[in-house]
């Protein structure tokens, strides 16, 4: 059997175990499973022999992160995770547990619309709306709607406008 048919494969059995729905932690460990499933060629950070999780972000650190189409943000830090749109700039916060694989991390809970999951990867990035650069990609998914946003720490900051 090919690697990659053993990936498939994999893939289908960790669904099948969930009920077809990925919930949070399980989410995210199909989501890093199958990074593992490929080779560094398809873009994967880091040496492919290095099997340590990435530790480009500390889990002490907080990690904000902002996204648009539609405008959302919002940071994780302490364990939490607060998520704010322009209807609700206060946020929700919730708990969340951190997964870190060697392509970056990811942080799990439950949000009111669903299990979610932000992905954190070191990967250059534009909010597409200012001259703000970013160090880190992040993919938000919440319930079955996904977002792409951009990510930062102090001490992986943001640089140029975008205040």
């Amino acid at each position: 059997m090919t690697l990659e048919k053993s990936c498939d494969r994999a893939t289908r059995n960790a669904q099948l175990r969930v009920g077809g729905k990925s919930s949070g932690i399980c989410a995210a460990l199909i989501y890093f499973a199958v990074a593992a499933c490929h080779s560094a060629s398809d873009g994967l950070p880091g040496d492919p022999a290095d099997h340590r999780p990435w530790d480009g972000i500390d889990a002490s650190e907080s990690v904000h992160f902002v996204g648009t189409e539609p405008f959302w943000g919002g940071q994780v830090a302490d364990g939490r995770l607060t998520y704010t749109t322009p209807d609700n700039p206060q946020g929700e916060t919730v708990p969340v547990s951190r997964f870190a694989g060697r392509g970056g991390v990811s942080f799990s809970g439950e949000l009111s619309a669903g299990s979610a999951t932000l992905a954190v990867t070191p990967a250059a990035c534009s909010d597409g709306m200012s001259d703000a650069r970013y160090p880190f990609t992040v993919t938000l998914k919440m319930g079955e709607q996904a977002r792409k946003g951009c990510g930062w720490t102090d001490r992986n900051p943001r640089t140029g406008g975008g205040g």
